[in-house]
């Protein structure tokens, strides 16, 4: 009986190496001068924590979103640590904005005379800047997290292109993830399997678990649901490398078509410069000076005239620049 309950969960192991079944244990050789790679804070991230540590220590309640995005946008900062970060820079950034509404405050009352633009500078910085410190910095790991998560989607096609040879080849499932992490042209795919690879080889966790461990800190829908199929898969007994097949397989048919709308939407976007960018200010611009020609008030025409030529088709220009910028890098 108790044979049978030990040979159980074997499909559940990993497959151990020939140096592991002959000599048991052993050491991980790492390159000669490599060293641990220990959680650094910044200088003034440390500074925060001495002055800040105990107070979020007392009050900090646990923030379960918080720690999950610091997690998949590895930042490696405790929580504790990036409050007491963000409540020293609302801190510092309150103080300026007062001595800064102070200062803008006499300069527009006394030198401007301007009694309402001089109160409104005097009460809106000093409330205003540690809001918004701290609005942007709160949400900063969310806004890191979702961007590894969208470099993610756009190389996991390569990737399971790269996973699915190494699997025809019949190689075991933590080679190929550890042969992935050595793979620096998968981006954030090759640090997402750095974490397991370090979660097998150096913590000591079985595969299957370093690779559910990994799903659950994933920034990536579509890198989660893999990892939690590969996990599945093997669980219930299934081939992995049928899997990794069919994944290759949809995730390349996903990449033609998101390939096939990105040339739609660039398309598009070509009509529309034309059209609002080219054509528009163009009529604009001759309507502006006939109107300033022939018009009673061409002061006011040739300002509007001058606004939409040094102004608005600059900014234009420059706003469909970077919207097809940022639609071809994704």
């Amino acid at each position: 009986m108790f044979q049978q309950l030990e040979t159980k969960d074997r499909h559940l192991k990993t497959k151990t190496s020939r140096e592991e079944r002959e000599h048991g244990p052993h050491l991980i050789r790492l390159p000669k001068g490599a060293v641990p790679e220990y959680i650094k804070l910044t200088s003034f991230q440390e500074l925060s924590w001495r002055v800040m540590g105990n107070y979020v220590k007392n009050k900090y309640e646990e923030d379960q979103d918080l720690e999950e995005n610091l997690l998949k946008a590895h930042m490696k900062i405790r929580p504790e640590e990036y409050i007491a970060f963000i409540y020293m820079t609302a801190i510092i950034l309150g103080i300026l904005g007062v001595i800064a509404g102070i200062v803008l405050g006499i300069v527009f009352i006394f030198l401007m005379d301007n009694l309402v633009m001089g109160i409104t500078l005097a009460i809106a910085l000093p409330i205003g800047l540690p809001l918004m410190a701290m609005t942007l910095l709160k949400g900063s790991p969310h806004s890191k997290a979702k961007s590894r998560g969208r470099d993610i989607d756009k190389r996991i096609s390569s990737s399971m292109s790269f996973i699915s040879a190494m699997a025809s080849a019949n190689v075991p499932v933590d080679t190929i993830f550890k042969e992935l992490s050595r793979q620096p042209v998968y981006g954030e795919i090759q640090k997402e399997a750095e974490w397991i690879t370090r979660d097998t080889e150096l913590l000591g966790i079985d595969i299957l678990t370093a690779i559910k461990r990994g799903s659950m800190r994933s920034p990536s829908q579509k890198f989660q649901d893999f990892l939690q199929g590969v996990v599945t898969t093997s669980r219930s007994g299934g081939q992995l490398k049928p899997y990794f097949l069919i994944k290759a397989e949809e995730y390349e048919k996903e990449n033609k078509l998101a390939l096939k709308q990105t040339m739609e939407t660039l398309s598009m976007m070509g009509e529309s410069y034309v059209t609002v960018v080219v054509a528009f200010p163009l009529f604009l611009v001759v309507i502006l000076a006939i109107m300033a020609i022939i018009g009673g008030n061409a002061d006011n025409t040739l300002m509007i005239l001058y606004l939409v030529v040094g102004l608005m088709i600059p900014l234009s220009q420059f706003g469909f620049i970077f919207v097809v910028w940022n639609i071809s890098q994704e």
